[in-house]
């Protein structure tokens, strides 16, 4: 298994909490994207930097046509501003007025034998002084491998472990939840965890939530950048590709009807071309189709469903 550096460094305190988050969101783009660059060999990430309507902006870094990854995105953000009362009842707002920074990460590599990735972590301030931090990531693959499955879930399990013990049972069940596509009645991928409103003072000190958030983003670089590692040479049949463009429609559908984050974005006038950077590069639909039965495609839609524990063999069965 590669071994990594200790990550990035601790950001440096600031007078307001949200500027030492803010550094941090920033550090982590920069980190994250080195990682990704040197597994892929190839590929590099071109900045395009913008500026919010109301305040603030982001830089969003897109890397296509690498060794690996044929599309991916390692987007920064911190934006202000004051978003509209019906929106704000929407997003369960409790101020209108609002600042909010994060980092979001979407991953589709050429090859199906790669899973796709997704991870966001992010922090919000409300006018009113309520604050919260919210994140969480999770695998697509194309063709389920349940070790690979397992050994994802335990290295989530285990950072989970080192910050609260309810963690990590808790976040996988609401990624269950979270990551499922009612009108096709499956889940996205094998999930991973998700949270939201870790609110400051209720969940948890505000210095406690944010150590979680950088450990989350620090396990999934590791994580991710090791299952590039292992995949990418295998080979794969021109089928199996275009097995991956129809699993990649159902992606572009959950992000585009479900997600909340692409909402938030979109309700709070964001830059569209950041927002939908989590859109795979190529996707097909075809009417009705079906996996043959005992194929590999129908053995992993089985694994596509709620309440898998792929922290223990005996009951991670399809």
């Amino acid at each position: 298994m590669h071994t990594f550096p200790s990550a990035f460094p601790t950001p440096t305190p600031q007078p307001r909490f949200r500027d030492t988050v803010e550094q941090w969101m920033r550090q982590f783009q920069d980190w994250l994207c080195q990682q990704l660059e040197a597994a892929d060999g190839r590929g590099r990430f071109r900045e395009d930097a913008w500026q919010h309507h109301s305040g603030g902006g982001g830089r969003s870094r897109i890397l296509t046509e690498g060794n690996i990854i044929e599309k991916g995105g390692v987007n920064f953000s911190a934006v202000e501003g004051t978003m509209s009362e019906q929106a704000a009842r929407v997003l369960l707002m409790p101020d209108p007025s609002y600042f909010a920074t994060g980092v979001s990460v979407v991953q589709h590599p050429r090859s199906p034998r790669v899973p796709i990735s997704h991870m966001n972590v992010r922090y919000f301030e409300a006018a009113s002084g309520e604050a919260w931090f919210g994140g969480g990531l999770d695998l697509t693959p194309i063709y389920v491998d349940e070790e690979q499955a397992r050994w994802f879930h335990q290295q989530i399990a285990q950072v989970c472990q080192q910050h609260h013990p309810s963690y990590y049972p808790r976040f996988k069940q609401w990624a269950d939840e979270y990551f499922f596509i009612p009108h096709r009645q499956e889940t996205r991928g094998i999930g991973g965890i998700f949270f939201d409103r870790l609110t400051v003072g209720k969940e948890g000190e505000a210095e406690a939530l944010f150590a979680f958030v950088r450990s989350v983003g620090e396990v999934y670089g590791r994580t991710y950048v090791e299952l590039l590692r292992r995949n990418a040479e295998l080979a794969y049949t021109e089928a199996q590709k275009q097995w991956q463009l129809v699993r990649r429609g159902r992606y572009a559908e959950f992000n585009l009807a479900i997600d909340r984050g692409t909402r938030f974005g979109l309700e709070t006038g964001g830059r569209t071309e950041s927002i939908l950077m989590s859109l795979p590069p190529q996707c097909e639909w075809h009417y009705n189709l079906q996996p043959e039965p005992g194929s590999p495609e129908a053995h992993t839609q089985q694994w596509l469903r709620q309440g898998v524990n792929w922290l223990s063999d005996s009951s991670a069965t399809a």
